[in-house]
């Protein structure tokens, strides 16, 4: 017969397995048994519904719409800030009134404009609309930016004969990193996210749909298929996460 110790063993142990086979946590086990990470979902959202030419679409409009209306807005907010001409607190007075006007009463003419020249539709319209739209805050926040700094540095450079587009470029530039960088990505989040504009602008055509465009397709041609919608919303809002 086994030595009594093996018995005892036995007797004591055999619950404790028993129970771990048949306890409440293999509930959770039987859960994640089921569950299996896979990538087809963004393998078809990218290859069969025009994800994919979306998000270099939205990229092919984001950039331009954000580099063109801070590079003018620069040179517009240094010569309101530090240059002399004529009618100057009058034209600064227009670029404050434009931010009280609606976004919405500009699309029927702009529109029109753009159907008699031939930007409807278009990567160039669509960059002139999200420019204009955008410069207005664009000055004001670099003009205030702009004006503050010190008077000295001016004076000095102009003593030393330093021409206005010099001091712009190796005085007001380096100084307003700061701003330019946060411009730079509150029109660039607003630009990729944007779906009013591109809608009337643009039209819905595949070729030039942005992304936000093309999402809001998707959920009327696929409106049950949530893992098809939600792989397509996580890709379009990885850029704004790495920004």
């Amino acid at each position: 017969p086994p030595p009594l110790s093996v018995e005892l063993i036995c007797v004591t142990e055999t619950p404790l397995i028993l129970s771990a086979n048949s306890g409440w946590w293999t509930v959770f086990e039987s859960i994640f048994s089921s569950v299996r990470l896979t990538l087809r979902n963004y393998e078809v959202v990218l290859s069969r519904l025009g994800i994919g030419r979306a998000f270099l679409n939205s990229f092919l409009i984001t950039l331009p719409a954000t580099l063109i209306p801070l590079g003018i807005a620069l040179f517009a907010a240094y010569a309101l800030a530090w240059m002399r001409f004529f009618a100057r607190t009058f034209v600064f007075m227009i670029i404050i009134a434009l931010l009280m006007v609606p976004l919405q009463m500009t699309f029927i003419p702009i529109l029109q404009i753009f159907n008699k020249s031939g930007l409807a539709g278009t990567f160039p319209g669509i960059w002139l609309a999200h420019s204009g739209y955008g410069l207005p805050l664009a000055i004001y926040m670099l003009y205030n930016f702009i004006s503050g700094l010190p008077k000295e540095l001016f004076d000095s450079a102009s003593i030393d004969g330093a021409p206005p587009f010099y001091i712009f470029l190796y005085i007001v530039l380096p100084l307003s990193v700061p701003i330019i960088a946060s411009l730079t990505i509150f029109q660039f989040l607003w630009v990729w996210n944007d779906l009013l504009v591109a809608l009337i602008y643009l039209g819905g055509t595949p070729d030039v749909a942005p992304i936000t465009v093309q999402i809001s397709s998707l959920v009327g041609s696929y409106g049950q298929d949530w893992e098809l919608l939600t792989a397509a919303v996580f890709i379009s809002i990885v850029p704004s996460l790495a920004v």
